[in-house]
């Protein structure tokens, strides 16, 4: 008699998630994302030959990325994160493509498509770390993510400027699409998963508005999108008026592209700053970065372009002290939001992200109106002031 035995087909076995697994997804975003952040205000500036123009589009994408994000809890319900995973790393992609066409519509429908994919993938991302990463382990996690990102980060502006001046427009965009790709194989060879016990109750309402004021109605949470937003006020002024100052004040672009490598060099000291807030508390060394980064900025608005590089020096002094917040300010999130509404108080979280790539812009527009280019610098330092006695005095000592 003759048996039939069907052998079961054995698969890699995977890794546990740990720190390690969401620091090497984060970095391979990073250098997708980082490779033409330095050539797209550029590339706009180019279109537009404003920077008053560059500002309004910025704040027009921004709008309509903000909606995406508030709506991204529906999507994660209706399509699992895996998915909205996989189209935000697609988005990547797409983006690259309307980058080449090099006309105002392809322009803004690229930046508009990065931004959603950025917010997907960050929603989705901090949904995994939050599942798989014990609290007490949240900061080392984070300077662990933010200190990996640094070689995507450093590497990746001047080698996009390099190949947007020397080989033109293609070569620049297909390095992130390229890029985008290989992030979407080493996710899937991740193989992720949501943490069932903590998934939301079924009854828990998804309206965008209900989940906006249920997180406002809760003060730490507010606190921490707080400290989010005016980090990232300082990335977004330093990502797109940094390389065009230096464009402006006469430096060149490649100026503009080493200024952001330099800046995101530093990227490495996130390990320092996590150890600093372990041993100094986190609600001190968020106050005294944000106290820094202000001073850093009222300095670069008063020298301007009478001296544009120590200007510059100025700018990756402050972002010294942004790194500190990038290895702490979420944790601040992470420790407040209840597990059964992480998905949608995650989405508002994230919103910090729209608001600061809108506000500056949007503001800078009107102030740029009257004043010259120095003047962004230092209306960034008055928020970063209000920042610094916000988390001084809000911060839970024992956080």
């Amino acid at each position: 008699m003759v048996t039939h035995v069907r052998h079961p087909i054995w698969l890699r076995q995977v890794r546990p998630a740990g720190a390690r697994t969401f620091a090497s997804l984060y970095t391979v975003e990073s250098f997708a994302r980082a490779t033409v952040s330095s050539v797209i205000p550029i590339q706009a500036y180019e279109i537009l030959q404003s920077e008053q123009s560059v500002s309004v589009l910025y704040t027009v994408v921004s709008l309509l990325g903000l909606s995406v994000t508030l709506f991204m809890p529906m999507l994660i319900r209706r399509f699992a994160r895996r998915w909205v995973y996989t189209a935000g790393a697609c988005l990547l992609a797409v983006g690259s493509l309307f980058f080449i066409t090099d006309t105002l519509i392809g322009q803004a429908l690229g930046m508009l498509c990065r931004v959603m994919g950025a917010s997907a993938l960050s929603i989705t991302l901090n949904l995994y770390i939050m599942d798989h990463i014990r609290k007490t382990e949240f900061i080392r996690s984070e300077s662990l993510r933010m200190a990996w990102s640094t070689f995507a980060w450093t590497g990746g502006p001047t080698l996009g400027i390099l190949l947007y001046t020397r080989y033109g427009i293609y070569a620049a965009h297909s390095v992130v699409a390229i890029v985008a790709l290989i992030l979407l194989a080493l996710f899937w060879y991740y193989r992720l998963s949501d943490n069932q016990m903590i998934a939301a109750g079924k009854s828990r309402a998804l309206n965008p508005i209900t989940n906006i004021g249920r997180f406002i109605a809760q003060p730490r949470l507010r606190l921490a999108w707080l400290i989010a937003f005016g980090r990232n006020c300082y990335w977004t002024t330093f990502f797109v008026y940094g390389p065009l100052f230096m464009l402006i004040a006469g430096e060149g672009e490649v100026a503009g592209g080493l200024l952001i490598s330099a800046g995101n060099a530093l990227l490495f000291t996130a390990i320092f700053w996590g150890r600093a807030g372990k041993r100094f508390g986190t609600r001190g060394t968020i106050a005294l970065a944000f106290a820094a980064m202000s001073a850093a900025l009222f300095a670069a608005g008063w020298v301007s372009t009478t001296a544009p590089l120590i200007t510059g020096a100025l700018l990756l002094c402050g972002a010294l002290f942004t790194i500190a917040i990038d290895a702490l300010g979420s944790t601040v999130f992470m420790r407040s939001v209840h597990p059964y509404e992480r998905s949608q108080m995650a989405a508002v979280y994230r919103t910090y992200l729209d608001f600061s790539e809108l506000t500056p812009p949007m503001v800078y527009s009107i102030v740029l109106a009257f004043f010259g280019l120095g003047s962004v610098f230092v209306t960034l330092g008055l928020l970063m002031v209000g920042c610094a006695a916000v988390s001084w005095r809000y911060v839970p000592k024992s956080m």
